[in-house]
C-alpha cells in the first residue's frame, strides 16, 4: 500500500487518538494540520520555513495547479515534490471544493463538470478519471477523489443527489487509478443531513479506501451543527483508516474535532488571517493592523518560540504591514502556522499524557477570555 495507518493510543475520555500515517515521503504523527500550499507554494514561505515552524505535509490544488501551470510541466520537472523542492508529504485535493466554489461558471452532470476558468474565461471539463489522471501526473502521495460539495443551505434533494454522485464518482475514481505508490482517499458528503451522512459513509466504506475524508462542512453552517455531525459521522469510518476533516483549522475547531476522532486537517485560515493582519494568540485573534498595535513593543504573543515573536515587535510588525512590507505578512504568517502547528503538538502530547480534556478545557477558556 502507498501509505499505512497505525493508532497508537486511544484517549480513555473522549474518540481522540494518535496516530503514524506513513507516506512514501515521510511519516506524519497525528492529529496534525496540513499547510495549504494551493499553488505549490505556502504563500510568502520557503520549504525550509514550513519546517521550521513544524509543518510535515502541505496540501497542494489539483484544479489551481491543473489551469497553472499545467501538470505536464509539473510532470516534466520530476512530480510536485521536485517542482517545489519539497521532501516531505504532499496531499493534492481534487478541486472538487474549488469547482463547488465557481457556482456560476460551473454546470454539473452524471459525468463530471463543466467549468470556466477563473483566470481567462477558457472552458474545461473535470470528470473523476480526470482528477486521477491529474494527480497521478502530479505525483502526490495522497489524492483525493473527485466529489460533489455542495452548498450551505442546500435541500434535502440537492445534498442526496451530491451523495449518489459522489459515491458513483469515487467508484471511477478508484478504478480508474493506477499509480501504486499513491494512495487515494475518498470524501463523505451529506451536507447537514444525518440520514445522508451515514448513507455516504456506508457507501464509501464499503470501497475501502485507505483514508477517508469529511468534506462539505465549514462552508457557513454553524459549528455546532458541524459538531453534531462528526459525532454521528465518525463512528461509521473504520477505526484504523485515517479521518481527515477538510477545510477547518481555528483553534477551537481543531481541539473539538481531536476530541471526535479526527486525524488531518487542512484550512487557509492560519495564512490568510495572517496577509489581512492578524494572528493567533493564546487569547484570540490580535489585529496588528489595529492601532492599539501601533507603539506596543511586545511580541505578537509573550512566551512563543517562533522566529517572529523572538525577534520583532507587534509595532515593528504593524508598520511593515501598514507601508505595504512583504515581510509583514511573512512575519506573521510564520507565527500563526507556528502558533497552529504547536497547538497539534500540545494536543498529541496531551493524549499521550492521558490529560487531553484537561488541556481543551484550559486552553478554551484562556482563548475565550477577555483580550489584554
Amino acid at each position: 500500500m502507498a501509505v499505512n495507518f497505525k493508532v497508537i493510543k486511544q484517549d480513555l475520555k473522549s474518540r481522540a487518538r494518535l496516530g503514524i500515517l506513513e507516506t512514501p515521503h515521510g511519516f506524519l504523527e497525528t492529529p496534525a494540520f496540513m499547510p495549504v500550499g494551493t499553488q505549490a507554494t505556502v504563500k510568502t514561505l520557503t520549504p525550509d520555513e514550513i519546517i521550521a515552524v513544524g509543518g510535515r505535509l502541505v496540501l497542494c490544488n489539483t484544479y489551481h495547479l491543473y489551469l497553472r501551470p499545467g501538470q505536464e510541466i509539473i510532470k516534466k520537472a520530476g512530480g510536485l515534490h521536485r517542482f517545489m523542492n519539497w521532501n516531505g508529504p504532499i496531499l493534492t485535493d481534487s478541486g472538487g471544493f474549488q469547482v463547488f466554489s465557481l457556482a456560476a461558471l460551473r454546470r454539473v452532470g452524471d459525468e463530471g463538470v463543466l467549468f470556466r476558468s477563473h483566470i481567462d474565461g477558457s472552458e474545461h471539463f473535470f470528470s473523476p478519471e480526470a482528477a486521477m489522471d491529474v494527480q497521478q501526473a502530479l505525483d502526490s502521495d495522497i489524492a483525493m477523489a473527485f466529489d460533489e460539495c455542495v452548498a450551505y443551505p442546500c435541500t434535502f434533494e440537492q445534498a442526496k443527489a451530491a451523495v449518489e454522485r459522489t459515491g458513483k464518482w469515487a467508484k471511477r475514481c478508484q478504478e480508474s487509478h493506477c499509480k501504486e505508490d499513491q494512495a487515494v482517499f475518498c470524501i463523505v458528503q451529506g451536507s447537514v443531513y444525518p440520514e445522508l451522512r451515514k448513507r455516504s459513509a456506508e457507501e464509501l466504506t464499503r470501497l475501502e479506501f485507505p483514508g477517508y475524508g469529511i468534506g462539505g462542512l465549514s462552508v457557513g453552517e454553524p459549528k455546532e451543527i458541524m459538531y453534531d455531525i462528526l459525532d454521528q459521522c465518525i463512528p461509521l469510518i473504520p477505526w484504523n483508516k485515517p479521518r481527515y476533516l477538510m477545510g477547518v483549522g481555528s483553534p477551537d475547531c481543531l481541539l473539538e474535532g481531536v476530541e471526535r476522532g479526527i486525524d488531518m486537517f487542512d484550512c487557509v485560515l492560519p495564512t490568510r488571517m495572517a496577509r489581512n493582519g492578524s494572528v493567533f494568540t493564546s487569547r484570540g485573534k490580535l489585529v496588528v493592523r489595529n492601532a492599539c498595535c501601533a507603539d506596543d513593543h511586545n511580541p505578537l504573543e509573550p512566551g512563543c518560540q517562533c522566529y517572529s515573536c523572538q525577534n520583532f515587535s507587534r509595532a515593528y510588525i504593524r508598520h511593515l504591514i501598514k507601508a505595504g512590507e512583504v515581510l509583514g505578512i511573512r512575519l506573521t504568517t510564520i507565527h500563526n502556522l507556528h502558533f497552529i502547528l504547536s497547538l497539534m503538538a500540545e494536543i498529541r502530547a496531551s493524549i499521550t499524557n492521558g490529560c487531553f480534556e484537561e488541556y481543551k478545557n484550559n486552553f478554551l477558556q484562556l482563548y475565550h477570555s477577555p483580550f489584554n
